[in-house]
């Protein structure tokens, strides 16, 4: 008796969820014959498993989505439409992402420069004043939250002293010098968090790797230091950043939340906080997708990397 009882207890749950977001396609108070309809033209009707086949299906082929007499193609990649607006959900991603990748890009470049920089300087001045003081700087970065550091590069540099006032994004083809100057407060913003864990990873991994045997023969060798330290130590300890850096280039690109939102950006991130406080699914299906592709691609990257960084490391 548990088994039928439980087995008609899910397929309440899963009818009254299916409800819910059709109510929320169709509007307030619908009647029942519209709430059906709507179930039907979405597929809600259908077994999960035929619902995850046609979302699948509609990325890769496209969807067909029939309203009574009318029908509505959904284009290559299909995500489906916005429970809101009755919009397609991938031309309204486009529209976002170069915000995002300009975002991600810039601070991406900043947080590795100067997190690799620094911690490269920190291993070959081990116990100096600099060491300790950027190690310091390292341990807060780390330790505050993104949405902490936002607002408070908001308040000095935006209010207080105005050095970035009127934040907004413009788009690179039209003013590069315009596009670089709103970016530059969150990129930093952005990247602060993320160097200081470089510094502190370059710099571990440097000191190791500086008491290898081979290095200790390249310096026998008569190399001089500036090559040994570049060519043959900072090459393996970079591997672990390498790895880290392709994780986070994929989860900026799938939508920098905290930041976006923190510094009103129009990007995936923002679309994805909207999508969540309007419950619209559809939306964040897309992002949710777009995010794990991006961590894929990053990742893929990363193992080829491997190669061309580390010389230990081989494909067979």
């Amino acid at each position: 008796m548990r088994g039928p009882g439980r087995r008609q207890a899910g397929g309440a749950t899963a009818t009254h969820h299916s409800t819910q977001l059709a109510a929320q396609y169709v509007g307030r108070d619908p009647s029942p014959e519209a709430l059906a309809a709507v179930k039907k033209n979405l597929g809600f009707d259908q077994p999960l498993y035929t619902q995850y086949w046609q979302f699948i299906h509609g990325i890769f082929f496209g969807r067909t989505f029939h309203y009574g007499p009318d029908a509505s193609h959904c284009d290559v990649p299909c995500f489906g439409y916005s429970f809101k607006t009755h919009l397609p959900v991938w031309p309204q991603i486009t529209q976002r992402l170069p915000v995002t990748i300009s975002l991600a890009v810039g601070a991406a470049v900043i947080r590795l420069v100067t997190g690799v920089g620094i911690g490269v300087l920190s291993a070959l001045r081990r116990g100096s004043l600099f060491d300790r003081f950027s190690m310091t700087i390292a341990l807060a970065g780390v330790s505050l939250p993104i949405f902490f550091t936002a607002l408070v590069s908001l308040a000095l540099f935006s209010y207080k002293w105005a050095i970035f006032p009127n934040l907004h994004y413009v788009p690179l083809t039209e003013d590069p010098v315009a596009w670089a100057k709103n970016l530059i407060l969150p990129w930093v913003t952005l990247a602060f968090l993320y160097s200081a864990l470089y510094a502190r990873l370059t710099r571990a991994g440097t000191l190791e790797t500086m008491g290898e045997d081979y290095i200790r023969t390249a310096r026998a060798k008569g190399l001089r230091e500036r090559r040994v330290v570049v060519r043959h130590g900072l090459r393996s300890a970079l591997t672990p950043i390498v790895t880290i850096f392709g994780l986070d280039v994929g989860l900026l690109l799938g939508g920098a939340v905290l930041t976006e939102t923190a510094f009103s950006l129009p990007g995936v991130g923002q679309y994805a906080v909207q999508a969540i406080n309007e419950n619209d699914l559809p939306k964040i299906m897309a992002v949710t997708t777009l995010a794990a592709f991006f961590i894929v691609v990053a990742n893929l990257l990363v193992d080829i990397l491997y190669v061309a960084l580390d010389p230990r490391v081989r494909y067979k």
